[in-house]
């Protein structure tokens, strides 16, 4: 008498990523629509708290791009364009594939960055990835 063994079926390999907060990237994408548009909010991340005013990307672009232009220097004004440059590249590696994509990124401005009890940080513009963002609340802490 012989027993056969069955092998298990082969699993598909599963990759997970985290997923950012819906109603975030619709908050964002409304916030793109108009380039003076901020709102303060706190965000919770795995290193700790952080607060500011979100803003859109254009507005984010453009608050990078002045704040450069009072460096002197050949140096800041290349990199005072940087995010436009990158921001071209994609439009042109996606040009075939419409432009409905949701926002993965949030920007911030006047940003108060609270480290796990060892203390505090302040920055005058703040770029994060949506899915590190693990809550979040409007207005500022008091």
């Amino acid at each position: 008498m012989s027993e056969s063994v069955q092998a298990p079926p082969e699993a598909a390999a599963v990759i997970t990523e985290p997923v950012p907060d819906l109603q975030l990237q619709l908050l964002i994408q409304l916030l793109d629509r108009e380039l003076r548009s901020s709102l303060p909010i706190t965000l919770t991340l795995t290193g700790g708290v952080l607060h500011g005013d979100v803003i859109g990307h254009e507005a984010w672009k453009a608050d990078w791009a002045r704040s450069l232009r009072q460096v002197e220097g050949e140096g800041a004004n290349l990199i005072a364009e940087f995010p436009e440059s990158v921001d071209q590249g994609i439009r042109e590696l996606v040009a075939g594939e419409g432009a409905g994509h949701l926002p993965r990124w949030i920007h911030l401005r006047d940003v108060t960055l609270l480290l796990g009890g060892t203390g505090t940080l302040h920055l005058p513009l703040w770029r994060g990835r949506l899915a590190d963002v693990s809550g979040w609340a409007l207005g500022r802490p008091q």
